[in-house]
């Protein structure tokens, strides 16, 4: 399976008419085309980041979908006052213990590592790295993607709430730092959102 996210550096003032737009117009769009599995939108209020993500059955798919999403893409950064940065990625792992409810806020991780060892990543995040989460109370779900040539992957964890969150904020840090140290790899960012939609029919991929 694939994905595609379209990153925006939106003013915090549009966030609320934007997350409408997404939810109320372009959501029930997207997740009627050929192949759509699934939609999500992460929302930083205080730096007004948003990162809207589009799940497909297949790389074809998606690519037959670029087309008639583009315009509903602009449109949304219109409506959030920013640019739109687009990346397609490989959907590797995703795993939920429970479906999200409102209040769910997610930390966002993106490593850098060499591509020859990304397969190797991937296994230690299914073999070591999920077992550990399933641990952790407040733990809902969590996701990698992949992108292949540029050596990047991204996991994503998801909190029933931004407290369950915070309040594993430094045993997560170690825990990340003794995976790079087993995969090779370099965190270039980390960063916390708040889950503003979700809606995925996207199954288990462990």
């Amino acid at each position: 399976m694939y994905a595609r996210s379209t990153t925006i550096l939106a003013h915090r003032e549009s966030m609320d008419r934007g997350i409408a737009l997404i939810r109320d117009e372009i959501m029930p769009a997207v997740l009627d085309m050929p192949g759509c599995i699934g939609m999500s939108m992460l929302a930083d209020r205080e730096s007004g980041r948003c990162i809207a993500t589009t799940a497909w059955d297949s790389h074809e798919a998606m690519e037959a979908s670029a087309g008639v999403v583009r315009p509903m893409r602009d449109r949304a950064a219109d409506a959030l006052g920013g640019t739109a940065q687009v990346d397609e990625w490989e959907l590797a792992v995703l795993h939920r213990n429970h479906t999200s409810a409102p209040g769910a806020c997610v930390r966002v991780s993106w490593v850098r590592s060499d591509p020859a060892t990304l397969d190797r990543a991937v296994g230690f995040y299914k073999a070591t790295m999920l077992p550990e989460m399933e641990q952790w109370d407040g733990f809902c779900s969590a996701s990698m993607l992949l992108d292949r040539d540029e050596g990047l992957s991204v996991s994503s964890v998801t909190f029933d709430s931004y407290d369950a969150m915070a309040t594993l904020r430094d045993r997560a840090a170690r825990f990340r730092d003794n995976a790079m140290q087993e995969i090779g790899g370099e965190v270039l960012e980390v960063r916390e959102f708040e889950l503003a939609l979700a809606h995925l029919r996207v199954p288990e991929l462990v």
